[in-house]
């Protein structure tokens, strides 16, 4: 048994117990999701458009990640609106600055192993480089629309006389919260996988100039900008569609 089938059996294990049948529903999500990008990483390679491979694959993996996460389908829903209305203003942006930073393509650090190999493989890697920006921020978009969502709704239930305005008030308050968490994790797991990029422009004596102006350093700062920008949107937009959605069932009953 390798050490990698050892930690998917424990992880297993531990979501069954802590979670049950939504912590199994959560494992599945997690190897869907990486059947999803190996998926979509073959499909690009094999010369379909990209375009059509991020159309496709972004409310796919919506869709994985949101329903098989949570066990209540209200909100499983809002979270999916809400993540998927998200992800198209920040594809927006996304656009927008991927053009203007131009950091496409390979970084000087991988000038040795490229060297006699040729760049011309047919793919376009500024659509690459899009597509690899909103797919880095889906998880977290995600995860605040599921927390925000979950947390108004039973709120409430506990409490079914609470008005639109109060549950908007309370949105606020919680989302403060949500906000400070999800900032934090985007943050330090960037400096997780970035860190030995780190200590290699220390060790080579990088100035704070020549970091700044790097390929590979720009292009995981913008990933962690629009994750940013993703959740800072997510957690109001998420409270004004569930507070709105409640609100109209309400008068429908």
């Amino acid at each position: 048994m390798t050490t990698l089938t050892a930690l998917l059996i424990i992880l297993l294990i531990l979501m069954i117990i802590v979670g049950g049948k939504t912590g199994l529903k959560s494992y599945l999500s997690v190897v869907i999701n990486a059947c999803l990008l190996i998926l979509v990483a073959l499909l690009i390679s094999w010369g379909v458009n990209i375009i059509l491979v991020g159309v496709i694959f972004i409310p796919l993996k919506l869709l994985t990640i949101i329903y098989l996460g949570t066990h209540d389908y209200t909100v499983a829903k809002n979270a999916f609106l809400t993540a998927l209305c998200v992800s198209l203003i920040v594809m927006l942006i996304i656009i927008l600055f991927e053009s203007l930073a131009q950091t496409q393509g390979f970084g000087d650090q991988a000038g040795e192993e490229l060297i006699g190999l040729s760049l011309n493989v047919g793919i376009s890697f500024a659509q690459i480089a899009i597509l690899v920006a909103i797919f880095s921020m889906l998880g977290a978009i995600a995860e605040a629309s599921v927390a925000m969502s979950a947390g108004l709704l039973e709120l409430k239930r506990h409490d079914p006389n609470i008005t639109q305005k109060q549950l908007i008030k309370s949105g606020n308050e919680v989302g403060s919260d949500v906000l400070g968490t999800a900032m934090n994790t985007i943050l330090f797991g960037l400096f997780g996988s970035f860190l030995p990029i780190f200590i290699w422009y220390m060790r080579l004596n990088y100035s704070l100039f020549e970091i700044l102006n790097d390929k590979l350093f720009v292009d995981e700062f913008l990933i962690i900008v629009y994750s940013f920008i993703g959740v800072l949107l997510t957690v109001p937009l998420t409270t004004i569609f569930l507070a709105h959605t409640l609100t109209h069932d309400e008068i429908k009953k």
